[in-house]
Parts: C-alpha cells; structure tokens; sequence
C-alpha cells in the first residue's frame, strides 16, 4: 500500500472537487445543451464531462498515485491505495430539465491490509441549492459544516420512504419494494435523485430503496450516511463493495434508523 494520507488534506481536496465542479456545472444549468446518449441511453452533455475532467486533473495533482473511477472518463490507477470514485452530475435527467436537485458525488475509498477497498470519505454536493454533505471514518457528518445525524424511526409504519421511481425495479424487485411500499406510512417518487440520501442523512425523511445503481452512484453516499448514524446497505443486509453494481444488481436500502433498516431488509430479501 501507498504511505497513508491526511484525512485533513483529503477533506480540503474534496471542498476544492466540488467547488469546481459545481462552478462548471453552473455555468451550463438552465441554458441551451447538446444532450448526447450513451451506450445505455442514459444522456450526458458538455457539463458532466468537463466537470469530471477538471475534478480529475487537481486528484492527479494533488495526489498522482491515487486511483481515480469516473462515469464519463473510466478507470485508472483502479488498484491504487486510494480510490476517487466520481459522479459529476447525478441526475442529469433533472440538471438538463432544470430542476436543481442534481448532485456531484464524490468519494473515496481505502484500501485495507488485504487490499479490500472500504468507504472512506464522501460528499454529496447540490451547487444549484448550495447544500454541500461531507462525511466519512472518523469525520462525522456535516451539512455545510454542521454536524448532521439521522433521526430515529422505530417501524415501518412511521417511516417515510423515497424512490426515484418504480420504473427503475426490474419485475421481480418491483414485487418486493411494492411490499415494502405497502409497510411503510408515506412514500414519495421521484425528482430527488441524490438529494434523498443527504435527507436521510440530516434527519428530514427516514428512508430510500432504490436498484440499478452503480459504483458511482452509491460510493459517495455510504460514508455520507454511516458518518450520519444511519444504515446503508444491500437488499440482503450486506455492505456495499466495489462490485455491488454486479453482484446485487446495485440495489440499494438506506434508512436512518437501523431498526427500520432491519425490518426493510427483511422484506427485500424475500425473509418477511
């Protein structure tokens, strides 16, 4: 493994990464875009790409033998000691609509002693509302720079549950967020994108379910929401690892409360 880094200079590197990011994305919000589709027709423009390019240029000089994984721009240095794992525009569908929940997502991952990579740091950051979530291992978390903690909820029946949208499940994960949904007191679809994770994290909503997400989208927020008291995890329980994306089909349960999470994983795991 690389020398350890200073926790410290990695938070101050993180502010830096998303006031540049949230600069260049600004700069596009609400104004005409050439909106280009990917190989799985998820659109992307000018704004995801340079904010990613320019996050990458100051992580390679601030820190050149960390590894970087990104939406737009790949992989490099994938087995480094330090892991960027970056989100440009999460919700871009809302970015390029206008709506000013789109979020950068930006986190960092450690390697352990037998070379498992594990959450370190993250941050949610929403430039269009000014709102900036960081969190991590020995950091707890902070909105703006106040401490934030999740708010308990001891059952379902109390809880208030966010999705982006049912259309997202495939069939057989619909049926289990649907019983799920039918536990749960008040639901809410769509629109939110990321947002709905730092509102777990501040105390304001108890929980999310969501599926499909990959690497970049869920890096960010586990350290985010662990730091905030809250629980993160697969649909079975488990932590989520670099190869969630594949394994679990990055499907997604976080809750402010670990009983409530519990309860949830029950029902989503198919042990109810």
């Amino acid at each position: 493994m690389a020398n350890a880094v200073s926790q410290e200079a990695c938070v101050a590197l993180i502010h830096r990464l998303a006031d540049i990011s949230g600069e260049i994305a600004l700069q596009h919000f609400r104004k005409p875009l050439a909106i280009d589709a990917k190989a799985d027709a998820s659109p992307v423009t000018i704004a995801d790409r340079d904010a990613e390019t320019a996050m990458r240029t100051m992580i390679r000089k601030a820190f050149p033998d960390h590894g970087i994984i990104g939406e737009e721009h790949g992989r490099e240095q994938a087995d480094a000691a330090y892991l960027w794992i970056l989100d440009p525009i999460d919700g871009t569908q809302s970015f390029i609509n206008g709506a000013p929940l789109f979020g950068t997502l930006i986190g960092l991952w450690q390697r352990d002693a037998t070379g498992n990579a594990r959450p370190w740091l993250g941050c949610i950051n929403h430039p269009a509302l000014k709102e900036r979530w960081i969190g991590g291992t020995g950091a707890p978390t902070t909105l703006n720079g106040q401490p934030v903690t999740a708010r308990s909820c001891a059952s379902l029946a109390e809880a208030a549950l966010y999705t982006t949208g049912p259309d997202y499940f495939s069939a057989s994960e619909l049926k289990r967020f649907v019983q799920l949904e039918q536990a749960v007191q008040r639901r809410r679809y769509g629109g939110t994108d990321c947002y709905h994770y730092g509102m777990v994290a501040s105390g304001w909503t108890d929980m999310v379910c969501e599926a499909g997400l990959k690497l970049h989208d869920y890096a960010a927020l586990v350290p985010v929401l662990t730091a905030a008291g809250a629980k993160i995890s697969d649909w079975n329980g488990a932590a989520l690892d670099l190869d969630s994306e594949q394994t679990v089909g990055g499907c997604v349960i976080a809750a402010g409360d670990t009983r409530t999470h519990g309860q949830a994983v029950k029902i989503l795991s198919g042990n109810a």
